[in-house]
């Protein structure tokens, strides 16, 4: 009888024990909500069973809840690159992102997600204002520098000038990114529902605040990065050419692409 009480009351208290820590997990992200914890999870699940991730240089990626002012920089691959990206992240990463790519029945989704949309095609002062914002005030920022998707895969697309202007206007360091192996299918979204090989790499961060680059320098040198990490070629074309806007100026976040990077490759050569 003792036994039997001993055992009950062993048991009890071990499942109680693990709710609490349950709980606690839910509730350690930047939210401090269980519904953020609950989808972080699935993210996990979802880059490790379906995309099986493999990652390198991890321990450039901040192992911590609060990493801000930062600008996570990636390539963009597929629509499932977001839950991957995300998936390796104890931070939150709020991103930018095109309203045309926005499903308009997850609506809901969005906005709990706090992404920033933008108008592909033209300078959206008002998405930029918000990201400078969300990262002066000590938030992270996601952001594919592209403006859209590697098509075909495997070849940089000329980076957009935005980004330039965001880490100009910030100082905040960049996390770059580069990612590799998943499924390449169209629409975006639907890389989603299939298997992958991703592999993910992370470098070490860039302070350019310690560089004397303008906007457009910062731009050719990312983009000169990336080209010389990932061995790509360049595709000058673009992601959407026909989507794209005829100027080039950095008062907002423009799809317009600027040059290449050889004029400041050329100058650090010299």
């Amino acid at each position: 009888m003792t036994f039997t009480i001993l055992t009950t009351i062993i048991l009890i208290a071990s499942v109680l024990g693990l709710l609490a820590w349950a709980s606690a997990a839910l509730v350690r992200n930047d939210r401090a909500d269980p519904m953020a914890g609950i989808l972080v999870g699935i993210m996990k699940l979802y880059a490790r069973v379906m995309q099986r991730v493999r990652v390198e240089g991890r321990e450039h990626i901040p192992d911590r809840i609060h990493a801000g002012p930062l600008i996570v920089v990636s390539n963009h691959t597929a629509g499932a690159d977001v839950p991957i990206l995300q998936s390796l992240c104890r931070f939150e990463i709020r991103w930018i992102m095109a309203r045309s790519m926005q499903i308009e029945s997850l609506q809901w989704f969005w906005e709990w997600a706090n992404v920033i949309g933008v108008d592909l095609g033209a300078r959206d002062t008002k998405a930029m204002r918000e990201a400078i914002r969300h990262v002066s005030s000590g938030g992270v920022l996601g952001i594919f520098p592209e403006g859209g998707l590697e098509r075909p895969p495997r070849q940089i697309m000329p980076f957009q000038p935005g980004v330039g202007l965001l880490v100009k206007k910030t100082g905040a360091r960049v996390l770059p990114i580069l990612i590799s192996g998943t499924p390449q299918v169209e629409p975006a979204w639907a890389s989603l529902w299939r298997f992958g090989c991703a592999r993910v790499r992370a470098f070490p961060m860039i302070d350019y605040s310690k560089m004397e680059l303008s906007a457009s320098e910062i731009v050719q040198d990312l983009q000169r990065r990336y080209e010389e990490w990932s061995g790509w070629p360049v595709n000058p074309r673009g992601p959407k050419p026909e989507r794209l806007s005829q100027t080039a100026k950095c008062d907002g976040i423009s799809t317009t692409s600027v040059p290449a990077s050889e004029p400041l490759a050329a100058r650090d050569a010299a």
